[in-house]
């Protein structure tokens, strides 16, 4: 559980972008994949011990930064592994999300079901990967190296998008991972090393998220720091929340928009919001949209529906924040078939 303006959600669980005439000598396609992770000088990625002859990974060029559309997320308690949840959540906001986050801990198997489950009805699954029980250090010293192999081969199998946000609000102290627990420098090797893992092993179908907490809870921790390099980062996420202290779009976003864009220029998404539950959050849903629709380079948000703190399911809110959540997710830019635009 974390504190408001940080996440409130459950504790469960690299040269970079190919070059196209590379990507042909491994994959026999005409699309260019991301996160291949080929070595400076070219030839396949240090210790690669499958080929990619009957590997040909999506083209996830046009799920990375839509040419148009926006991601209309959902975090719903069994969801994807079970898609009846995420249909009633469809059934509460009024349309089918395109984006479902799941939560998977350190030494989960890869939900290659649930992935499944949620293509199949048009959506994308963000895994928000949280390693709890071990170290940055470690994690860069390769002691969880076969788990993290067997994941990403999993990953490889299915050989469908899939989102990995590993490790995010790494600038938020309750986090194992942040920063009174671990330096800048560590939790940016780790994330590297964990992507290099899936890159030596060929593994192309995956969009990396890296997902700091909004800045307003420690104004204090610089981000740049924390970011793991333009070769590993497809997009740039944030976890914010409407709360009592920031009902405007700008106060929860702006200083961390500010700063994320003085890293890198990236997709942003926001992987996890919601509102309260007060007489305000009809309010705060209108600032949420206009704020996504307002900015071409946010490209869509999750909504945490979970009870974790605060109640921040839609359900549980006022008429009117219902009503509002409803008009404005009918936007025909929201909740795009993601099995679209893949080729």
């Amino acid at each position: 559980m974390k504190r408001f303006g940080g996440a409130v959600r459950r504790s469960r669980y690299r040269a970079r972008r190919l070059v196209l005439g590379l990507v042909t000598v491994f994959v026999t396609s005409a699309c260019t994949p991301w996160g291949l992770g080929f070595q400076e000088g070219g030839g396949p990625p240090r210790g690669a011990s499958a080929t990619a002859a009957d590997y040909r990974p999506p083209d996830l060029r046009q799920l990375i930064r839509p040419p148009s559309g926006k991601y209309l997320g959902a975090a719903v308690d069994g969801a994807p592994t079970s898609m009846g949840p995420l249909k009633e959540y469809a059934r509460t906001s009024g349309k089918q999300p395109n984006l479902v986050e799941d939560y998977a801990a350190w030494g989960d198997g890869f939900n290659a079901s649930g992935v499944r489950n949620a293509w199949a009805e048009g959506a994308l699954t963000l895994v928000s990967w949280e390693p709890r029980g071990i170290t940055m250090k470690e994690i860069t010293a390769g002691v969880s190296d076969d788990y993290v192999k067997e994941y990403a081969l999993a990953v490889r199998r299915l050989n469908l998008p899939v989102v990995i946000d590993f490790a995010d609000e790494m600038n938020g102290d309750w986090e194992d991972w942040g920063p009174e627990h671990t330096t800048a420098e560590d939790y940016a090797a780790a994330y590297r090393h964990v992507h290099d893992v899936f890159t030596d092993n060929l593994v192309a179908n995956v969009i990396w998220a890296w997902a700091p907490n909004i800045v307003n809870p420690m104004p204090d921790v610089a981000l740049a720091p924390y970011y793991p390099g333009d070769g590993y980062v497809d997009w740039i996420g944030m976890v914010g929340y409407f709360t009592r202290y920031e009902g405007t779009f700008d106060t929860v976003f702006g200083r961390t928009l500010t700063e994320l864009r003085a890293i890198a220029d990236k997709p942003l998404l926001i992987v996890e919001t919601a509102a309260e539950p007060t007489a305000r959050r009809a309010a705060d849903v209108r600032e949420l949209f206009a704020g996504v629709n307002g900015d071409e380079d946010i490209i869509g948000f999750v909504w945490f529906n979970h009870a974790k703190r605060a109640d921040w399911r839609l359900e549980t809110g006022t008429t009117a924040a219902m009503k509002q959540f409803r008009r404005l997710a009918a936007d025909p830019r929201y909740g795009f078939d993601v099995r679209t635009r893949v080729s």
